[in-house]
Parts: structure tokens; C-alpha cells; sequence
């Protein structure tokens, strides 16, 4: 079930919960901000909005868009920010998008997709709880609150695909005829949407630290700083974990190509053999053939057969041992080649 909440937050950091975003006017008149939260919103709910803290209707058509890159963009009297919260669960990376308007007196999140509900911003007022005394010092504050707990979970996103990257390098190391490379290359394609989504939020952090933003004090962009560094950490991180799968694909080709040069040796040394012993088979053959049973009896008689026969089997015998060790000669290693032997 969907559902949007909104609270105010006084100067004393008491966190109030109120029903209508009509009331929020009001209750800013009264001290402290509003924050203004919005889980899968219409059309028709995002509207009032435009009225009653100005904001800029391409800023609502965006909050109804999701498939919008991070972005920071200025408007008159708050500024509009686009940022994206990873999941990484079951081998699957999610990426759902959160948009935020930052004001003087206000701070207003859009939550477009319904699986951010369970996640990221249900349990931030309890949150709120533990760190009012930084979230009550205006929306800034709180916002770098929220910002800390996306970074955290991309965090966590990363070391899921490093562990998934580790399982998969022990897999091609174990049973390379158990891996899919499949799983790399999904794995791949995951950590460059990290690495698109980082680029972008990592640009959006340096603007803010630059203080291109009027509603970001001075005093709270130290905080954005290490936001800023956490991010950099992650996407050198998404670089590294790239590398690996370069890394880990080369390898699986490799041991792939190794595993085939080792199929093809043994089905060669087998034909050498099946080679070999048709070779020696081959003259006996011949002589079986033309000296068949007529044509032997005839030429020593059928009176002989019991001393020709046994004389028979021992030339072909012979025939064959000599054909055996001339074969082997003709197989030895060239002494030229080996150079000379040891003494």
C-alpha cells in the first residue's frame, strides 16, 4: 500500500506528523520546516505543489518520470535534485529513483517506485529520531541525512556484487565446467549502471561543495564533503569490480582453451595408438589375404597343412614384430633436435 507522509520538524526538533500538504504553509509559519514525503504520486497530488511552494512544472513532469539520470537543477526559490537508490538482492541489481526539492523551509521527496517503500525512506523518521539534533538545523540538514542512508545502501549494493564476483572466481577455479559466463557478464552490465549512476551523483556533489547550490549553507556543506568521499570511494570501488570481471573472463577463456588443448592432445595420442596398431595389423592383412586358406593349401599341399600352418602363424608373428620395432624406430626422438645425450 502506498502511502505519503508529512511532518514537520520544529526548532526544538519535536517531529510532528500532519495529514494534509495544505497545512504545511501553516505549520512553517509556526518555526522549523516541513518534509514532505510522497510514495508513488499522482498527477493531481504533485499539482498543489506548484502553488504552495512554487514549484516549476518541468520539476513535477520530472517526479513523474523514472527514468531520469541524477541531476541538480536551480530554479528560483528551491532547487530540484534527482538521485538513484541501488538494491542488490538475489543476484539482481535495483535501481529506483528518488527525487528531492530542496527549499528554505521545506524538504520534499518523491518516491516513484513502490519497492523504495519497504526499503530506503520507511524506517528515516525513526532515523530523524536519533539525529534531530543535525536534521532540526533546517532542510539541508535533513536532507544530508537522507543522502547519507542512500550512499550507505549503495555501500552495501557493491559488496553484494564483490562477494557474487568472489563466488564466481571460486566456481571457474573449482568447476569450469559448472560456471556460466552468463553470470558475468550480467555482473558487468549491473556495475556499468553503478558507474553511470556514481558519475552522475558524484557531479551533482561536487556542485554542491562548490556551493552552486543557495540552499545548501555553508556551515552543512562540510557534511556533504564526506558524502562526496564516500561516493568516490564507491565508484573507485565499481571501477575495481569492472577490472575483476575483465579479469575473471580472461581467466574462464584461458582455463576454457586450456581444458580444449588438453581434449584435443588426448583424442590425438588416442588416434596415434588406433594409427599405430592399424599399421601393424596391415601387413599381416595382406599376407592373410592373398595367401588365404585355398591358395596356401594349394601351394604346399593339403597333405602339408599340419606342418604349413604353424610355420604360417609364425611368419606372420614375426612379420609382425618386426613391423612393430620398425615403427618404433621410425617414431624415435630425432637426436638433432634433442641435442646430445647425457653421458
Amino acid at each position: 500500500m502506498h502511502q505519503s507522509r508529512f511532518f514537520h520538524i520544529s526548532p526544538s526538533g519535536e517531529l510532528a506528523r500532519f495529514t494534509a500538504i495544505e497545512e504545511a504553509p501553516a505549520r512553517t509559519r509556526e518555526g522549523g520546516f516541513v518534509w514532505l514525503d510522497f510514495s508513488h504520486p499522482t498527477r493531481e497530488e504533485l499539482l498543489p505543489l506548484v502553488d504552495l511552494f512554487a514549484l516549476h512544472p518541468l520539476a513535477v513532469e520530472d517526479c513523474l518520470d523514472e527514468k531520469q539520470l541524477p541531476k541538480m537543477e536551480d530554479y528560483p526559490r528551491n532547487t530540484f535534485f534527482v538521485f538513484n537508490t541501488f538494491d542488490f538482492s538475489h543476484h539482481t541489481l535495483s535501481v529506483h529513483e528518488l527525487d528531492v526539492v530542496l527549499g528554505d523551509r521545506f524538504l520534499i521527496t518523491v518516491r516513484a517506485n513502490a519497492a523504495d517503500d519497504q526499503a530506503l525512506l520507511q524506517d528515516l523518521p525513526r532515523i530523524l529520531e536519533r539525529n534531530i539534533e543535525n536534521a532540526r538545523q533546517g532542510p539541508a540538514f535533513l536532507l544530508h541525512v537522507l543522502l547519507d542512508q542512500i550512499v550507505d545502501r549503495k555501500f552495501l549494493a557493491i559488496e553484494a556484487v564483490e562477494e557474487d564476483l568472489d563466488s564466481a572466481e571460486e566456481t571457474i577455479l573449482a568447476d569450469l565446467a559448472r560456471f556460466n559466463p552468463a553470470e558475468l557478464l550480467h555482473l558487468r552490465r549491473d556495475l556499468l549502471t553503478l558507474r553511470k549512476t556514481l558519475f552522475h551523483e558524484r557531479e551533482i556533489l561536487v556542485k554542491i561543495c562548490r556551493k552552486d547550490c543557495p540552499f545548501i549553507s555553508d556551515k552543512a556543506v562540510y557534511l556533504y564533503r564526506d558524502i562526496y568521499d564516500h561516493l568516490t570511494k564507491s565508484f573507485e570501488l565499481t571501477e575495481s569490480c569492472r577490472d575483476i570481471v575483465t579479469s575473471l573472463m580472461e581467466m574462464y577463456l584461458s582455463m576454457l582453451n586450456n581444458h580444449m588443448a588438453k581434449s584435443a592432445n588426448e583424442t590425438n595420442v588416442t588416434v596415434k595408438r588406433l594409427t599405430f596398431i592399424t599399421t601393424v595389423f596391415m601387413p599381416l592383412t595382406f599376407l592373410t589375404g592373398v595367401l588365404g586358406m585355398s591358395e596356401f593349401s594349394m601351394i604346399i599341399g593339403p597333405e602339408n597343412w599340419k606342418t604349413g600352418y604353424p610355420i604360417f602363424l609364425a611368419a606372420t608373428a614375426i612379420v609382425a614384430v618386426l613391423n612393430y620395432y620398425l615403427l618404433k624406430w621410425l617414431d624415435r626422438p630425432d637426436s638433432s633436435r634433442t641435442g646430445p645425450q647425457a653421458p
